[in-house]
């Protein structure tokens, strides 16, 4: 079904003759039934390149620019909610990647409100006729059938933007949960136990050190003994150190024990 001829028309001014109607020669009309969302923009020259457009609605520039992804095959297959640009949708971004419910909001710096077209037309009630015949030829946007499901599309995008925003705040929650959990363990286990907790803390963090410095297989306390150098590998590993070729000179021992 087709709109009315009315609702092309934000505003009617009629305006009479003040000699007949002193009190209220101009009569203003305004129609409230206007639907802001189907309002055309002019985009800019970055977005032309892209959609070769000049004038649309929002929905259907967003439209567009989903189609333009879906042609080149840009999104991303290992994160669909993300799609790469290609240089000239780089030129609209100003980025590399982008998520698909940020198209509406990035694209808003590229749509421009079209200036208003006015009409003048003078009406001639006496004489033989009217002033003069005009034709205008006026672009109009006439909804087609997908328009209330393109709407109810971005509808949910913007609602999925906001479930992402309360998704990040939930887990930087549950991170700050976890950081409290291990700070109040630590200091309950040092008012237990003062001692046996800094022992214990000391033995971990000696452990640690050791394994990240290489040396996690030696036992120091053990290589004190005597007993330890008496073992069958030990007068091997001699005979091999002392046969090997001095890296500085020829004055290092080169006998066997």
């Amino acid at each position: 079904m087709y709109p009315k001829f009315s609702s092309f028309f934000k505003r009617v001014t009629i305006q009479l003759d003040p000699a007949l109607y002193p009190d209220n020669p101009m009569i203003v009309w305004e129609n409230s039934r206007s639907s802001v969302p189907q309002e055309g923009f002019e985009v800019s020259p970055a977005l032309m390149e892209v959609l070769g457009i000049e004038v649309d609605t929002r929905a259907r520039i967003i439209a567009g620019v989903w189609q333009y992804v879906k042609a080149k095959k840009l999104q991303n297959p290992s994160d669909p909610s993300y799609f790469t640009c290609d240089p000239p949708l780089r030129k609209v971004f100003g980025e590399d990647k982008l998520k698909f419910a940020m198209i509406s909001q990035k694209i808003s710096q590229h749509l421009i409100p079209p200036a208003p077209i006015h009409l003048e037309h003078r009406i001639r009630l006496s004489g033989n006729g009217a002033v003069g015949n005009a034709c205008y030829d006026v672009l109009v946007d006439v909804p087609f059938p997908l328009q209330k499901e393109m709407s109810a599309f971005l509808a949910n995008t913007e609602k999925h933007k906001d479930i992402e925003a309360c998704d990040e705040v939930i887990c930087a929650s549950i991170k700050k949960i976890h950081e409290h959990r291990r700070r109040r363990a630590f200091f309950l286990g040092f008012s237990q136990s003062p001692v046996e907790f800094i022992n214990a803390l000391i033995a971990s963090q000696s452990r640690d050190l050791k394994l990240v410095s290489g040396e996690a297989s030696r036992n120091a306390e053990r290589e004190r003994r005597a007993d330890f150098y008496n073992q069958p590998w030990v007068e091997d590993a001699a005979i091999r150190y002392l046969n090997r070729k001095p890296a500085g000179g020829n004055d290092a021992p080169s006998s066997t024990l």
